[in-house]
């Protein structure tokens, strides 16, 4: 057993010297075995659960969550003090030392009345702190790991706040329904899907295109797409109980039919 003492109420020192006794001698062998990437998916999890405590306004499910998550960050730092790179102390100073720096209108004498001033002057300094040269410097910077939607999104603002851009979101409609021929190009034609101009590539076009749309008009892509599962999620099962036998075993004209019908009921 390690040397800790149970109190009723623990405060941050407290929270670090358990993450550090959890991976120490006479620790938890589980997480003494855990890396960065053997972990990675739970900080994900993790971060998902914490949005639909959000979504949800459950404020006991949030103070939960955001401890997972804040556990999760006190992890990898563990590990980067063991290797001796930096300490959760140096965490903590440098995302200060940020947001010091990206709020010059709050500690300095830069003037910024609206929030929109202050985006302005947030990407800009973010831009020189980065080292970030160009637009096509700061889209290389969106993080790849982000869902495509996402990413797709913030790429497409990137590109927007440097003039690259359709006149409104009527022009952009014009692109994707020449990607949509494009896509029916592709699949008429049959052949690889990871061919140059094929399946993949045309869908990609596509999508890409969406989510622009949804940048220009303010939509969240990735929101959009989720009521759409949910959608589709309460029409299939409306059209599943509303059949007679397997949804296999009905023609594709029925199939149709049944799905109007849960649609024209759900409104």
């Amino acid at each position: 057993m390690v040397d800790f003492q149970r109190k009723t109420r623990y405060g941050w020192e407290d929270f670090l010297e358990v993450t550090r006794l959890l991976r120490a001698p006479g620790g938890c062998p589980w997480d003494a075995e855990q890396t960065h990437q053997s972990i990675r998916r739970n900080f994900l999890e993790e971060t998902y659960e914490a949005l639909d405590a959000i979504d949800r306004d459950d404020p006991a499910a949030m103070c939960e969550e955001l401890g997972d998550i804040l556990m999760q960050a006190a992890f990898h730092a563990q590990m980067e003090t063991e290797r001796g790179r930096f300490t959760m102390a140096d965490v903590v100073d440098g995302v200060t030392r940020k947001l010091v720096y990206r709020h010059p209108h709050v500690f300095g004498d830069v003037q910024a009345d609206t929030s929109e001033e202050v985006l302005v002057n947030w990407e800009a300094l973010k831009r020189a702190e980065k080292g970030q040269r160009s637009t096509a410097d700061a889209i290389e910077a969106v993080p790849h790991t982000l869902p495509a939607l996402w990413r797709a999104e913030k790429i497409g603002s990137k590109t927007a706040k440097a003039g690259f851009d359709w006149s409104s979101p009527i022009s952009a409609l014009g692109k994707l329904e020449e990607e949509v021929r494009e896509l029916r190009e592709a699949l008429e034609a049959g052949g690889d899907a990871a061919a140059p101009h094929g399946i993949r590539e045309e869908l990609g076009d596509l999508l890409f295109i969406a989510a622009k749309i949804g940048q220009m008009t303010k939509v969240d892509p990735e929101d959009a797409l989720h009521r759409a599962c949910d959608k589709f999620d309460s029409r299939f099962r409306a059209v599943e109980q509303a059949a007679d036998k397997p949804l296999s075993e009905y023609s594709e004209a029925e199939l149709i039919r049944l799905w109007k019908r849960a649609k024209e009921n759900e409104s």
